[in-house]
C-alpha cells in the first residue's frame, strides 16, 4: 500500500526583519549619520576653498543624504532593503531643513566674526548638525521609516465582525 504524505511541508519564507528599539536605532543613527556627518564636516571646508561655502555645503549635503538614507533604510531602522524613491524624497526634505540650520549657523558666525578660525567654524557647524540630526532622527523614525520594513502604508479598516453562533442568543434577546 502506498504511503500518502500527511502534510505538505514547504519551507517557510524568511520573516521580515523587525525594527530595532528606539535606543538601538538612535545608536545606529549616530554611528551612520554622525560618522558621515563628521566626514562631511571635513569635506565642506576643503570644497569651500574652491567655491562659496553655502554651495560646498549643499553639494556635500546632497551626497551625504543619499548615502545616509540608504544606510538608515538598510541598517538603522531595520528594513534591510533599499530605501526607495519615496523615502529618499522624504529624507531629502529633512536634510533640506538640516542644511538650512547648518548654513544659518555658519552664516551667523561669519556675521559675528569676519574670519573665524577653522576650529570655531567646525564647532558651530557640528553643533548645528547635532541639533538638526536629533530632529531628523525623530522625523525619520516616527514618519519616514515607521514600521521598519519597506512597506507601504495602508488605511486602517473597521474590524471584521464575525457572525458567530455565540452571538446569536444576544441578537435573539435584542429582538425580543
Amino acid at each position: 500500500m502506498p504511503t500518502v504524505p500527511t502534510s505538505s511541508a514547504t519551507p517557510a519564507a524568511p520573516a521580515p526583519p523587525t525594527a530595532p528599539g528606539p535606543l538601538v536605532s538612535f545608536a545606529r543613527f549616530v554611528l551612520c549619520g554622525g560618522g558621515i556627518g563628521v566626514l562631511s564636516s571635513f569635506a565642506v571646508p576643503l570644497l569651500a576653498g574652491l567655491m562659496p561655502w553655502v554651495v560646498a555645503n549643499a553639494i556635500i549635503t546632497v551626497a551625504s543624504t543619499i548615502l545616509c538614507t540608504e544606510l538608515h533604510a538598510r541598517f538603522t531602522f531595520g528594513s534591510g532593503q533599499h530605501a526607495g524613491w519615496r523615502r529618499h524624497w522624504q529624507s531629502a526634505g529633512s536634510a533640506a531643513a538640516a542644511y538650512a540650520v547648518t548654513s544659518a549657523a555658519v552664516l551667523i558666525l561669519h556675521t559675528l566674526q569676519t574670519s573665524p578660525g577653522v576650529l570655531t567654524e567646525q564647532t558651530v557647524y557640528l553643533s548645528a548638525s547635532g541639533l538638526a540630526g536629533i530632529g531628523r532622527f525623530l522625523l525619520l523614525r516616527l514618519y519616514v521609516f515607521a514600521g521598519g520594513g519597506n512597506r507601504t502604508r495602508t488605511r486602517t479598516t473597521e474590524p471584521v465582525r464575525v457572525n458567530s453562533p455565540a452571538r446569536w442568543p444576544q441578537r435573539a434577546l435584542a429582538w425580543a
